[in-house]
C-alpha cells in the first residue's frame, strides 16, 4: 500500500497510545464550518475569534503562534493572524477529497502555544453541480427475442456515472419517444439508481427488426446536467430463457495486501436454452475505478485482482456483473467486496516545535512538541511511544495525539553536553511496525564551576643570586566549563598578614600562570617565603579558587669562611704562649671560624698552610685545634708564626687564612707535665664535628628528635671531666674578641678560653666556659643559626 501524501515537513514515526484528555488544554465543543467546493482562494470561511469568545483576543493569535493543523497535514485553510479569519488556501474539490462519501467533513484543530490550547473544528465541503452524467458505454446493443417480448418485460441498462452526490447526482432517466418502450428507475440498497428498459408493446421482427433509442440521464442540479447514450434494439427470434445467477449477491472479504492476479470470486449463471441461446458471456458494468482494480473473465466469470488494494483509500467495492446468452437475454448480480485492513502503515510524526539548545541547571524544560498518527485502523492503528531509559528526558501525552518531550530536571553540561534522543513509535498490529525519530539536544554552558588548581600547594625552589625576571615555576588551573566561562586568569592574592615586600619578589603571568622572581634573592637574608595565587574565570558572575605557593631559596656558596678567633683586625696581634716543657699533642689554641652559608657550603676544614717550624705544630682538620706535633726542643726558635687556612666545602670552595704568633716560654708556673694518658695518635675524636653533623641531620628530622638531641648535648656538655686539683684562673673575662657569631659555621655561640695549670695534678687543662656574648655582628642580626649550641668543651692534656 502506498502511504498518503504528507505535509512538507518531514514526518517521523512516534510511539503513541491514543489518549484523549479534556483538561484545560482543549475545549470540548467542536466548531462547525462549511464551504462550497471550488470556492475562490482567499474566501473567508469564518472568524475564529467569534467562536473563541472572551478566551482569546485577536492580538493573542500572533503572540501565541496560532496555526491551523488538518488531520492529513494539508493546508486547506490559513489563519489571518490580524483578523482571525479562516481563509481558503486552495480550491477544494469535494470529489477528490471525499469521493462518494457524504457528508464530506475535514477535521482540523486551531493550535495556540504558550500556553498550549486546542480548538477542534470541522469543515464541511458542500457539493456543487460541477459534473455531467456520463455513460461509460455510449452505444448499447439489446437483442430481444420476439417470443419473449411480452409487455412488461424488463431489460437492464447500464447506468450513467455522476461524480456529484446528493441532489446533484443522477436523479432520473428518460428515453426518446417511441411506441414500444419506457424507462423505469430501480433504486438499490446503496442509493444508486439503475435504468431499466420496460417493454410496453410486443415486438414483431417482421414489422420492425431494429429500433434506435436515445437514453438520457438527468441529475438534480440547478440547472440540471444530462448525458446520453444510444440504444440499438435488435429483435431476435425464440430465446425465451434469460441467464440466471446462482445468487443475486456475492459477498467477499479480501485482505488489502492480496497479491495481483489473485482470484477474488467466481460468479456463475445458468441459461436453460441451448445452442447459441444458452451460451453465456459475463460482463462487468461498474465505475471506471472498479474496472481498473478488478478483471472479469467473460467466459468463466472469475473476478481477479489487477491493482493493489489500499484499505485506507477504499475500504469496499460494489461490482455489477451481467450474464448474457447468445439470444440476447441477460441476468444481473452484484458482488460486494470488503477490504480487510492489515498492518501496513507505520506511525507518522510531525514536529510542531523544537528547541535544540537548553541551558544547563534549568528546571523542567520543553524540548519538542509533536503529533502522531497511524493510518491503519483498530489495533493496527493503536500506538505506543517511548524513548531510551538512560537519558534525563520524558514524554508527556497531551491531547489530540500531541506529545511533549520535556527534561526530567536540571541538566549538567560538564557531565554530558549533548543528548541524542531516539523517539520510538510502535503500533499494536501484527506484525508490529515501528519508526524511530532522532533529536539532538545540546546543553549550553552556565558558569557553575570554579577553576581548580592541579595542586592545592606548589613547592618551588630558586637558587640565590638569581637573575631578575627568572622563571621559577608555573601554576595551572582548569575549569570544567566551556567558552569564556573556562578562560582562566591568574593573579597574586594579598597575604593574610601584611607583607610589603611580596610584590617586589615575584610576579605571575595572568594568562599562563608562570611565576617569575623580580629580583635577586639572598639565602642568608630570606630562606623561604610563601604566598597565595588566585585563578578567576571570565564567566558572569566570575568564580575563583586559590592555591598556596611555597618558594625555597637554595643556598649558593657565596660567603667565605669568617675567622672569629684570633681576630685579624685587632690593634695588636695575639700571641699564644707555649711552655717548652709541653709534650706532643699539647693544645696550644683553637682557630674558630664560621660560614654564613648553609649545608655543605658551611662545612669548614682547617689546614696548616705555613709554619716557622713545620714539624712542631699540627692543626686538626675538623675543629681547628692547634696542637704540638712533638715536644719543643732547645733548638727551636722562641718565636713562631703559623698560617692556618680555613676552607668550606662549597663548589667552588672559598677560604680564609689566619696568622698565629707563638712564643715559647720557660718556667711557666713550673708545672710537672707527665706524659698524656693516651698517645696523641689515639686522641679521642673531635666532639665538635660530631655535633655539627648531628645538627645538620636534625634540621631535616622531626622536631621531637631535634629536641631530644638538644637535651642530650646539654647533658653531655655539663658532664665534662672535673678539674683535678686547684685551678688558678684569671679574674675577669678574656677580651671580647674571643667570640663566635650566629651562623652556620663551626661554632654557634661565643666562648672564652681559660688555661689552668696545677702543680699537683700535673695536667694542662684548656677549658671552654659558657658563652659571654650572643652576637657581635650587628649586621647579621637577622640571620638564623642552623647549628646546635655547644655549651662546653673540655680537653685534658
Amino acid at each position: 500500500m502506498e502511504p498518503g501524501e504528507g505535509s512538507a515537513q518531514q514526518i517521523r514515526q512516534v510511539l503513541l497510545l491514543f489518549v484523549f484528555l479534556g483538561g484545560t488544554l482543549v475545549y470540548s465543543e467542536t466548531w462547525g464550518y462549511s464551504v462550497a467546493e471550488e470556492a475562490e482562494l482567499g474566501f473567508c470561511v469564518a472568524n475564529v475569534i467569534k467562536d473563541m469568545g472572551s478566551r482569546v483576543d485577536v492580538e493573542d493569535l500572533a503572540v501565541r503562534g496560532a496555526s491551523v493543523i488538518f488531520d492529513d497535514y494539508k493546508s486547506y485553510l490559513r489563519l489571518d493572524l490580524q483578523t482571525g479569519n479562516l481563509l481558503l488556501n486552495e480550491q477544494l474539490d469535494r470529489e477528490a477529497l471525499c469521493g462518494t462519501t457524504e457528508p464530506c467533513i475535514l477535521h482540523f484543530q486551531v493550535l495556540l502555544e504558550n500556553p498550549l490550547q486546542f480548538f477542534r473544528a470541522e469543515l464541511s465541503v458542500k457539493d456543487i453541480n460541477d459534473h455531467t452524467p456520463t455513460f461509460l458505454e455510449k452505444h448499447m446493443l439489446l437483442k430481444i427475442s420476439e417470443e419473449t417480448s411480452l409487455p412488461g418485460t424488463v431489460f437492464p441498462l447500464k447506468k450513467a456515472q455522476d461524480l456529484d452526490v446528493g441532489i446533484n447526482s443522477i436523479q432520473n432517466y428518460n428515453i426518446s419517444p417511441n411506441s414500444h418502450f419506457h424507462v423505469s428507475i430501480h433504486n438499490q440498497r446503496d442509493g444508486r439508481k439503475y435504468p431499466e428498459l420496460v417493454l410496453d408493446k410486443e415486438l414483431d421482427r417482421e414489422e420492425q427488426g431494429e429500433l434506435g433509442l436515445t437514453l438520457t440521464a438527468l441529475d438534480g442540479g440547478s440547472p440540471p446536467r444530462s448525458g446520453t447514450a444510444k440504444i440499438r434494439v435488435l429483435v431476435m427470434d425464440v430465446n425465451d430463457n434469460a441467464p440466471a445467477f446462482a445468487q443475486t449477491l456475492y459477498e467477499v472479504q479480501v485482505p488489502e495486501n492480496t497479491p495481483l492476479g489473485t482470484l477474488i470470486v467466481k460468479v456463475s449463471a445458468r441459461d436453460l436454452d441451448i445452442g447459441t441461446n444458452g451460451e453465456i458471456s459475463y460482463s462487468l458494468y461498474s465505475s471506471q475505478e472498479i474496472g481498473k482494480t478488478f478483471e472479469l473473465s467473460s467466459l468463466s466469470g472469475e473476478v481477479r485482482l489487477i491493482k493493489l488494494l489500499d484499505f485506507e483509500t477504499i475500504s469496499s467495492y460494489e461490482l455489477d456483473i451481467e450474464a448474457s446468452d447468445g439470444g440476447g437475454l441477460s441476468g444481473k448480480c452484484s458482488v460486494s467486496i470488503k477490504v480487510l485492513d492489515v498492518n501496513d502503515n507505520s506511525p507518522e510524526l510531525t514536529i510542531s516545535s523544537l528547541t535544540s539548545s537548553i541551558p544547563e541547571n534549568s528546571p523542567e524544560t520543553e524540548v519538542a512538541l509533536f503529533k502522531t498518527r497511524d493510518r491503519d485502523s483498530g489495533e493496527n492503528g493503536r500506538m505506543v511511544c517511548s524513548i531510551q531509559d538512560d537519558i534525563p528526558f520524558t514524554l508527556k501525552p497531551s491531547v489530540e495525539n500531541f506529545y511533549r518531550l520535556v527534561t526530567e530536571g536540571a541538566l549538567d553540561r560538564e557531565s554530558r553536553a549533548e543528548y541524542n534522543i531516539t523517539i520510538t513509535v510502535t503500533d499494536l498490529g501484527t506484525p508490529r511496525l515501528k519508526t524511530q525519530h532522532n533529536i539532538t539536544v545540546l546543553v549550553s554552558d552556565v558558569n557553575d564551576n570554579a577553576p581548580t588548581f592541579t595542586q592545592t600547594s606548589y613547592n618551588l625552589s630558586v637558587p640565590e643570586n638569581n637573575s631578575p625576571a627568572l622563571h621559577i615555576g608555573s601554576v595551572s588551573a582548569t575549569d570544567r566549563d566551556s567558552g569564556t566561562n573556562a578562560q582562566v586568569t591568574y593573579s597574586l592574592l594579598p597575604p593574610p598578614h601584611p607583607h610589603p615586600g611580596l610584590a617586589s619578589l615575584v610576579s605571575i603571568n595572568a594568562d599562563t600562570g608562570q611565576l617569575f622572581a623580580l629580583r635577586a634573592l639572598d639565602y642568608e637574608a630570606l630562606r623561604a617565603f610563601d604566598f597565595r595565587v588566585g585563578a578567576t574565570d571570565r564567566g558572569s558572575p566570575a568564580l575563583s579558587s586559590e592555591a598556596l605557593v611555597r618558594v625555597r631559596v637554595l643556598d649558593a656558596n657565596d660567603n667565605a669562611p669568617f675567622v672569629l678567633y684570633p681576630l685579624q683586625n685587632a690593634s695588636a696581634p695575639c700571641t699564644e704562649l707555649l711552655p717548652r716543657a709541653a709534650d706532643a699533642g699539647y693544645l696550644l689554641t683553637k682557630v674558630v671560624a664560621v660560614d654564613a652559608d648553609a649545608g655543605q657550603n658551611a662545612w669548614l676544614s682547617y689546614q696548616l698552610l705555613k709554619a716557622t717550624e713545620p714539624g712542631l705544630f699540627s692543626v686538626w682538620a675538623h675543629n681547628g685545634e692547634v696542637r704540638t706535633a712533638r715536644p719543643p726542643g732547645e733548638r727551636d726558635a722562641p718565636k713562631h708564626r703559623l698560617l692556618v687556612l680555613v676552607r668550606d666545602h662549597g663548589e667552588p670552595p672559598l677560604s680564609a687564612s689566619v696568622t698565629l704568633h707563638v712564643l715559647l716560654v720557660d718556667g711557666f708556673s713550673q708545672p710537672y707535665l707527665p706524659a698524656p694518658e693516651a698517645a696523641p695518635e689515639r686522641a679521642r675524636p673531635d666532639s665538635l664535628t660530631v655535633y655539627l653533623v648531628v645538627a645538620l641531620a636534625a634540621v631535616s628530622s622531626l622536631f621531637l628528635c631535634s629536641l631530644l638531641l638538644f637535651v642530650a648535648l646539654r647533658l653531655c656538655a655539663r658532664s665534662g671531666p672535673a678539674a683535678r686539683g686547684r685551678c688558678s684562673a684569671p679574674e675577669g673575662p678574656f677580651a671580647g674578641h674571643l667570640v663566635d657569631v650566629s651562623g652556620t659555621g663551626t661554632l654557634s655561640h661565643s666562648y672564652q678560653y681559660e688555661v689552668c695549670l696545677t702543680g699537683d695534678s700535673q695536667n694542662n687543662e684548656f677549658q671552654f666556659l659558657k658563652p659571654i656574648f650572643p652576637n657581635i655582628l650587628g649586621q647579621d642580626s637577622g640571620r638564623k643559626s642552623d647549628a646546635n649550641p655547644i655549651s662546653q668543651n673540655n680537653l685534658g692534656i
